[in-house]
């Protein structure tokens, strides 16, 4: 195939036309060598689009669009795209070495910085395909009786709620729903209304790292006030990682889950699920009776997605070289930058929290008078090319705004230019 028709292949009328079917791995644009693939990728030294042009840069987002839908998928960048495909190339030529290889760089490389990253221990942490998986891993895998009590909060995501929910129906504990509000006053308020639930027969508190709105609960002190009840804690770290820093010993809690393809860059379908290791007695395997504390063995068995596994030591390297305070520096940024905007905006309410302490770096919520948060989706994809999501939850009609580090300010200026004229 010349370049001309490649390139007309691998627009995207070309691949929709060929189909998902005949669409092979090897025809995506990054799967052949890249000189950016190549190049070492540099720390910014600001905080401003010019500091952050080279990472952008790194990106296959197609010109015109903008993307600012993290929260739901992130956007891998050309490198860990090149890895998941060079990875499928090596088991398509030599099924067994290619799967072995890969093996030893999960076990070897992947494990490894994602715990250093994450401030954990190689053996508390176990690959899962998202924090949905993880989530249920742990709640299913925690040791409750009938009438043993579970307190989750009313701003979970439904990941969240539904393994309570099964675990109710199936082993008869109770779920006790503690309402938060939505944005919450501060992370004292959270701690106390959920140290109000705690009865006698409470056995855990399960909840959100960074909701999905973007408010952010304190980990820390929740988790230190569970254990001066006896009680387990269990977090929700979708949201939370990859916008800021974030130290698992430090935070204290028993479990945590979270994916690794929304704002950590990673291939979708990648997550974890950390287990303290003080808590293995309480949190064990829901696929063998043959796990140890030692080795808890706490996913799944059997063959698992190699090439998109080891692609996520490609991902942790990306942010490593990044460094995530200044990832989460130039998220706060991008979302200042916003929040200035839609103060400008007639009828505009913005319903993030009012401080870094309880609100999101990269995540922004707000209402608009007489516009309703589904349909707007669609009408900035059309009008404008630009991803955003709803936020039709906890009593709002909100649209959801979610911006990493390859945004752009004339994106938002873009943005904020259809809203102000956007009506119901």
């Amino acid at each position: 195939m010349d370049d001309v028709s490649r390139q007309g292949f691998l627009s995207r009328r070309g691949f929709l036309k060929a189909g998902a079917a005949g669409a092979t791995l090897a025809s995506l644009p990054a799967c052949g060598a890249t000189e950016l693939g190549r190049t070492p990728l540099a720390a910014p030294i600001g905080v401003d689009d010019s500091s952050w042009a080279h990472v952008r840069a790194r990106f296959m987002l197609e010109p015109g669009l903008a993307y600012m839908n993290n929260a739901s998928l992130g956007m891998p960048p050309t490198e860990v795209v090149k890895a998941v495909c060079d990875g499928y190339e090596a088991i398509s030529r030599e099924p067994l070495q290619g799967k072995n290889d890969l093996q030893v760089i999960i076990t070897n490389q992947v494990l490894p910085r994602l715990a250093a990253y994450f401030g954990a221990d190689v053996g508390e942490l176990s690959l899962t395909r998202n924090a949905t998986e993880g989530l249920h891993l742990q709640a299913m895998g925690l040791e409750l009786n009938p009438g043993d009590e579970v307190i989750i909060t009313t701003q979970e995501h439904p990941a969240g709620n539904m393994p309570w929910a099964l675990r109710k129906v199936r082993h008869g504990i109770k779920v006790t729903e503690v309402f938060i509000p939505s944005p919450f006053e501060s992370g004292e308020q959270v701690v106390a209304l959920m140290e109000a639930a705690i009865t006698s027969r409470t056995k855990a508190i399960s909840f959100c790292h960074a909701t999905r709105g973007g408010h952010l609960y304190p980990v820390r002190e929740l988790s230190r006030m569970a254990r001066r009840h006896g009680v387990m804690s269990l977090v929700d770290g979708a949201q939370a990682i990859g916008q800021i820093p974030v130290d698992l010993s430090d935070l204290e809690c028993d479990a945590y889950s979270a994916s690794l393809h929304k704002w950590i860059l990673g291939p979708a379908g990648t997550g974890f699920m950390y287990v303290r290791k003080g808590a293995r007695d309480q949190i064990k395997s829901s696929f063998s009776d043959q796990s140890l504390i030692d080795s808890p063995s706490l996913g799944p068995g059997g063959t698992a997605d190699f090439p998109v596994r080891a692609a996520l030591s490609t991902a942790i390297d990306f942010c490593n070289a990044l460094g995530a305070e200044k990832i989460e520096h130039r998220c706060r940024y991008l979302s200042d930058y916003l929040k200035v905007g839609l103060l400008g905006i007639d009828g505009v309410n913005i319903l993030s929290g009012s401080t870094p302490q309880i609100s999101c770096p990269g995540s922004t919520i707000f209402e608009k008078m007489d516009l309703d948060a589904i349909k707007a989706v669609s009408l900035f994809e059309e009008r404008i090319g630009t991803h955003i999501d709803e936020h039709q939850r906890d009593g709002h009609n909100a649209i959801r705004v979610s911006t990493h580090v390859y945004n752009t300010t004339a994106e938002i200026d873009r943005f904020l230019e259809v809203l102000s004229e956007a009506r119901a």
